[in-house]
Parts: C-alpha cells; sequence; structure tokens
C-alpha cells in the first residue's frame, strides 16, 4: 500500500513515513477530496453509533501541570506531551505505559514529522526537543524563544512544522530536514492563539485564545488574518476539523462555539453547556462526532457531523484535568492528563474503523 503523508494511506505499521516534501494540498482540495472519500466511509457506517464508553486507566507518573497534548508516533506509541512533568510518558498500541528520561519541560502541543520525529512545541522551554522514531530523545537550538511563547502546532503541505504563537512577536517553524526559521506575523498578543488545524486548502489555521482576529498561514507561507464573529477571553483552546471540512474551534471559555467551512466563511452555534476553562483540544471520532476534551468541565461535550450537539457522561473530573486527547488505531481515544492523577478514555463504537494512515495525518494527529 503506497503512503501519502496528507491522508490516509502507508505501511505505518512498519515505522516507515515519507522522506519527501508532499505538495498535494493544493487550492483543488486534492488531498482533501481523497481524505474525504474515506472519512465518509467510516461516517457512514458509524451513524447507528452514538457515545462512546468512557473509563479511566492508570498512569504511571503524575505531577501538577503534567502533560499538555499528545502525538501518536509510526511504532504506535502515543505520546504525552511534557508541560512540567519531568519524565516522559507515553501509552504503547497494546496499551501499556511507561515513562521514558527527557532533557526539559515546558511544552505545549507536538508534531509528528515526515521522517518519524515528534517535535514537542515550546512553550516555556528555551530549547527544541524531540523523540526519533526509535524513541531517542534529543535537543536542538531554537532561534526565538520567549516565555508563553507557542502552544501546539501543525504540520504544512511541505513538511514544515509551524508553531503557533501564543505569546510570541514572531513566528517559528521547522522544515522537514531540521532548519529551524522565523517569520512574520501580522497580529500579535499575549495569549494570542492555542492550537491550530490544516484546512482542506492547506491553510493553517491559529485558533483564537484572547485575540480579536483569526490568523493563518497558507500553503505557500503567505499569513493573513480574517474577521471572527465571536471573541472573549480564553474564548477557544485547539481545533478539530470535521469530515465536511469545517473546522471547529474548541470552547474553553466561550458560551458560543464558532467555526470556519472550507470557503472561509466563520459562523457560530449554540453549545449545550458552558463554564470557565471548560474544554481543551477535540478528536474526530469514526462516526464523525467531535469530542471536546474536558478541562475544568463536569460533563463531556460532542457535536455531531450533523451540527448536533450533545453533552456525555465522564468518569473523573477535576479542575484542569485534560489537555488534549489522541484517537489511537484501535479507536481508543485517551485524554492527556494535565492535573489529574488518573487517566480517561473513551472507546469509541464504530462501524467501520478509519483507514489505517488516518490516525497518522496532520489534519488530525496533534494537538
Amino acid at each position: 500500500m503506497q503512503y501519502n503523508n496528507f491522508y490516509c494511506e502507508g505501511d505505518l505499521k512498519t515505522g516507515k513515513l515519507p522522506t519527501s516534501d508532499d505538495s498535494s494540498i493544493t487550492t483543488d482540495y486534492t488531498a482533501w477530496k481523497a481524505l474525504k472519500t474515506k472519512l465518509s466511509e467510516s461516517v457512514n457506517a458509524g451513524q447507528c453509533f452514538s457515545n462512546g464508553i468512557v473509563s479511566t486507566y492508570s498512569l504511571a507518573y503524575t505531577a501538577s501541570s503534567a502533560y499538555a497534548g499528545g502525538v501518536l508516533a509510526p511504532n504506535g506509541d502515543m505520546h504525552f506531551i511534557p508541560d512540567q512533568a519531568t519524565k516522559g510518558q507515553k501509552i504503547s498500541a497494546s496499551g501499556i505505559i511507561s515513562t521514558y528520561s527527557l532533557f526539559s519541560g515546558g511544552y505545549c502541543g507536538g508534531v509528528l514529522t515526515p521522517n518519524g520525529n515528534i517535535h514537542f512545541v515550546p512553550r516555556t522551554a528555551s530549547v527544541g526537543q524531540k523523540i526519533s522514531s526509535s524513541g531517542i530523545v534529543s535537543t536542538y537550538s531554537l532561534v526565538y524563544t520567549s516565555s508563553y511563547a507557542y502552544s501546539g502546532g501543525v504540520l504544512a503541505p511541505n513538511g514544515d512544522i509551524y508553531f503557533v504563537p501564543m505569546s510570541a512577536s514572531i513566528g517559528q517553524k521547522v522544515s522537514v530536514s531540521g532548519v529551524v526559521s522565523t517569520y512574520s506575523l501580522i497580529y500579535t498578543s499575549t495569549n494570542a492563539y492555542c492550537g491550530g488545524v490544516l484546512a482542506p486548502n492547506g491553510d493553517i489555521h491559529f485558533i483564537p485564545y484572547y485575540r480579536i482576529v483569526g490568523q493563518k498561514v497558507s500553503a505557500v507561507g503567505v499569513v493573513s488574518t480574517y474577521n471572527l464573529v465571536y471573541t472573549t477571553a480564553s474564548a477557544y483552546v485547539g481545533g478539530v476539523l470535521s469530515p465536511n471540512g469545517d473546522i471547529h474551534f474548541v470552547p474553553n471559555s466561550a458560551i458560543v462555539g464558532q467555526k470556519i467551512s472550507a470557503e472561509g466563511v466563520v459562523s457560530t452555534y449554540s453549545l449545550a453547556y458552558t463554564v470557565a476553562n471548560a474544554y481543551r483540544g477535540g478528536i474526530l471520532a469514526p462516526n464523525g462526532d467531535i469530542y471536546f476534551i474536558p478541562d475544568s468541565a463536569i460533563v463531556g461535550q460532542k457535536i455531531s457531523i450533523a451540527g448536533i450537539v450533545s453533552t456525555y457522561s465522564l468518569v473523573h473530573t477535576i479542575a484542569n484535568s485534560y489537555w488534549g486527547a489522541i484517537l489511537m488505531p484501535n479507536d481508543v481515544a485517551y485524554f492527556m492528563p494535565y492535573g489529574a492523577a488518573v487517566g480517561q478514555k473513551i472507546s469509541l463504537l464504530s462501524g467501520k474503523p478509519f483507514d489505517y494512515g488516518i490516525y497518522y495525518s496532520p489534519w488530525f494527529n496533534k494537538f
């Protein structure tokens, strides 16, 4: 089976990822159409399923503000991204939890690169850190560092990793060959954006946290801004791409939902549950539902592919509990423990799992 980095093909069970640039995401939506076809097969087969089964799992290491986001590695391990944690933590494809040594913490979100490395996105860290497909942890120099600089990252169509600017005054990216460079932003501010999403046309959208304008980077590196319908402090953290091409911003303290269509139209919708610091990040289930991941919320919330918003019960709740989640190929979504002392997961029922490579796609495998 051939592999295209941007949708659903590949010999990922052997840990192989592409080493060349992939420019197949273009304004004619070539790669998106291929991905959407594969997504639709699972969505259509899973329409009879509603809420997944929520349960908890034991962690090997816990700490205050421990991990912020996760990334799925080529060998099937899912790595937690260390914020204040002093140890790395991962879950194997068979569900075994273990720890490993790190150089430092201070990261929020991560990105899987075409060569199989996972780059941690520096939030307060002054050096870059990555883990190879063979499990070797190493550091590298950054061009720009600042307190709460970046939060989350996205892999661009040409293989560059774009760090999402939180309080940084300039953008920063890492090329597929590991070269770190900066680029100019149009709009910067404290706590500006948190998390990013790759759109069907190859644009990278930064998710508005405290900011009053949207900002994006095109597939060819052009930075631009656009108007939002709703803004507030701590509005949204992270986003998820829906099978219909909409990007849903995940509500943190927002009292309405907000999304941007594949054509760039921004709109809002009603939520079933709102509270300060409610959710951080989300995942797409095989049946097309988007699950928001609980931060301080005491109930889960999701939105169906038809746009129906509903809630579901959680097993464990605490303030600042989880930051982001990753869906593994067994269709279990693991929440990343930020302040929680136990893990939480959802076994998502579906009529047909995603094609294997979708779990690794830059459209979904990130915070």
